[in-house]
């Protein structure tokens, strides 16, 4: 038996229950991974309470998570290049990451580097492929301007790192509390609330060219008022906006991938991006754990560790 997050209805956190479930048994193609860190994301939070329904159901009981990092404890048949022992990080399409033991197909797989710790490794894929999709969508560009809502959250501190990598002036929105971590990354840190659009244009003077909204809460009409155009604004969580205004959705389902893993976890590496960690909870705390998450007030990630 292994222990596994499960909740059996819709519902706050307090849902969530750890049972003993059977140990998973790799398939063809597939690896059995002992979970040494996994994260947990905002979307889980939404599809637990039934916010989603009608775009990603749940079927009960339900599991939880897409994200982990682990150490390889059997392999299906077929899997070559994979040995048992091996340190990898990983994603999940099935919900079931949050747990002592997950099976993933080989191919979701990418080795753990030097230097990349278990935390960062456990809580990167659905943070770092949905920020590498959004400023990927907006393409930044060296000279220009981009701005970033909630600029410390666990996607937005991983997207203003990237957006700085094109060399672009990336100026975040977070709250005070935010700002010296901000600055440290050299991004332009700008208070949120009233008064925001001002504050913008008064570190910006030559203009607003692409808007990533990690946020939602009208930054897509803000970004539009700015005179950014429709194509070069993403939003990961408004798809009302985007279906009015016509501008990007993109997200992690457009960097799901091994190779964006791997090239995510080579800047961590190479010490080019980091993933802040807010917090770190054993499983049985799972409920405070989301808890806190869905304060949206964290700074980075939040990870739960078997």
């Amino acid at each position: 038996m292994a222990r596994a997050i499960r909740f059996g209805e819709y519902g706050e956190a307090d849902v969530l229950r750890v049972e003993d479930v059977p140990r998973p048994v790799p398939g063809p193609g597939q690896v059995l991974v002992e979970v040494r860190a996994a994260g947990i994301n905002p979307g889980e939070s939404s599809i637990r309470r039934g916010l989603l329904h009608d775009r990603w159901p749940a079927t009960f009981p339900s599991g939880q998570g897409s994200d982990f990092a682990g150490v390889v404890a059997e392999l299906g048949e077929g899997v070559e290049e994979i040995e048992v022992g091996d340190e990898v990080i990983g994603f999940v399409e099935t919900r079931s990451s949050q747990a002592e033991f997950v099976v993933a197909p080989a191919e979701n797989l990418t080795p753990r580097p030097d230097g990349v710790s278990w935390e960062a490794a456990g809580s990167l894929f659905v943070a770092g492929a949905t920020a590498y999709a959004a400023v990927r969508a907006v393409y930044p560009r060296e000279g220009e301007t981009v701005v970033v809502s909630g600029a410390a959250g666990g996607v937005g501190s991983l997207a203003v790192q990237l957006a700085k990598l094109s060399g672009a002036t990336v100026i975040g929105l977070a709250s005070e509390a935010n700002h010296a971590w901000l600055r440290k990354l050299d991004v332009v840190p700008v208070a949120y609330g009233e008064g925001v659009e001002d504050r913008i244009k008064a570190a910006a003077p030559n203009g607003v060219q692409a808007f990533v909204d990690t946020y939602g809460s009208g930054y897509v009409d803000l970004a539009l008022r700015l005179g950014v155009y429709a194509g070069r604004i993403d939003t990961i969580i408004d798809f009302a906006a985007a279906e009015k205004y016509n501008v990007k959705a993109e997200g992690s389902a457009a960097a799901s991938s091994a190779d964006v893993l791997r090239e995510l976890a080579t800047l961590i590496a190479k010490g080019l991006l980091e993933v802040p960690i807010a917090s770190v909870y054993p499983l049985d705390e799972v409920q405070h754990a989301y808890l806190e998450l869905e304060q949206r007030h964290t700074r980075g990630k939040i990870v739960l560790v078997p």
